[in-house]
């Protein structure tokens, strides 16, 4: 949170500890004693962002009260950032210089200046309004981290050595839910897009978790969406890591077993072709299911936990005190009195 010092009128204050550098004047963030000269005033204002940061500029105009020459005229533009807990430094993207050349400046000027003071990674997140900033922090050292609808996050490494920075999400997380009714029979569907080998195949209804989404409620709404049909989440039945999938990150799928609340399908035309009720024999008799090793064993998984020879993991809500932070914990649960697989 930014906390503003000073009124945004001009003000003369005093100090005795500054450390200059070339044509810049620095103050020292590092003295317990910081006064600027009174020949020197501040204008429009200095502000402080959250645990680090200064933004000034000096000008040589004498206060009105002051007959004092005139001894130099230089300026101090540090990037407005906060420490992060690391020893690095985020810069605050909402206080971003809005012409490039100035920018180029201002963020030459802020790098020596964390240089000199130890830091480590630098976090530089561009807003999409201005992307023409992007090629500057790029040709003064910065490299992509990653990118989002509205942003790209671009880090600096300062300490001699291999960056210690975190990399990029590596994974992206789907689900399937494998809904069977009181008939025995599967909510399958046929995508409306799909590859050839796949074309006429029954499958389970799958697709991606959305960002903060739970794996369990991430099921429910895909079955939701695809089919009409409203669920309950009983269990995640297995789960698939794999490598190199879409963009050449790795991926997990969960399949999860989903009780039926209600009947009436409801097809999503946009993206499914067609969607039933399936008879489980049928839909096991599929060729490329007998013919997929993959396929065969996430369905005899489901149909052993059919049978209450096998049980899944339940979910359930925990907070820890490393972090305090409410979460979901999946786990096969011992006690049959708080379980949803209580014969096994």
């Amino acid at each position: 949170m930014e906390m503003s010092l000073f009124e945004s009128k001009s003000m003369s204050v005093s100090v005795s500890e500054t450390v200059q550098m070339g044509r810049r004047l620095y103050l020292n963030p590092f003295s317990s004693s910081r006064h600027i000269p009174a020949a020197v005033k501040f204008s429009p204002h200095l502000c402080s962002c959250t645990g680090f940061g200064l933004k000034a500029c000096y000008s040589s105009e004498p206060s009105s009260s002051s007959n004092r020459p005139n001894l130099y005229s230089t300026e101090i533009r540090v990037l407005d950032a906060f420490d992060d807990e690391y020893g690095g430094v985020i810069v605050d993207p909402e206080r971003l210089p809005e012409n490039p050349n100035a920018f180029a400046c201002i963020l030459h000027s802020s790098l020596s200046r964390w240089k000199m003071e130890g830091k480590k990674g630098i976090w530089l997140k561009l807003p999409v309004e201005k992307a023409e900033l992007v090629p500057v922090a790029v040709k003064e050292g910065f490299q992509y981290h990653h990118a989002e609808r509205g942003y790209v996050m671009l880090t600096y490494w300062i300490p001699e050595g291999p960056c210690m920075l975190p990399a990029n999400a590596s994974h992206q997380v789907g689900v399937g839910g494998f809904v069977i009714n009181d008939n025995n029979e599967v909510l399958v569907v046929q995508e409306k897009y799909c590859s050839p080998t796949c074309e006429g195949f029954w499958k389970l209804p799958t697709g991606f978790i959305l960002e903060s989404e739970e794996i369990f409620a991430g099921a429910v709404r895909e079955v939701k969406e695809e089919t009409g049909i409203d669920t309950e989440f009983v269990e995640v039945i297995a789960f698939r890591h794999a490598h190199n999938v879409a963009f050449e990150k790795s991926d997990l799928f969960f399949i999860c077993m989903l009780r039926p609340l209600s009947t009436e399908i409801i097809v999503d035309d946009l993206e499914i072709q067609a969607a039933k009720w399936m008879p489980l024999d049928e839909f096991v008799e599929q060729p490329l299911i007998q013919e997929d090793s993959m396929f065969k064993k996430v369905i005899s998984i489901c149909i052993a936990r059919l049978g209450k020879h096998y049980c899944g993991l339940s979910s359930h809500q925990v907070v820890s005190k490393f972090d305090g932070r409410l979460s979901s914990l999946y786990y096969n649960v011992v006690d049959t009195q708080d379980s949803n697989c209580s014969t096994c």
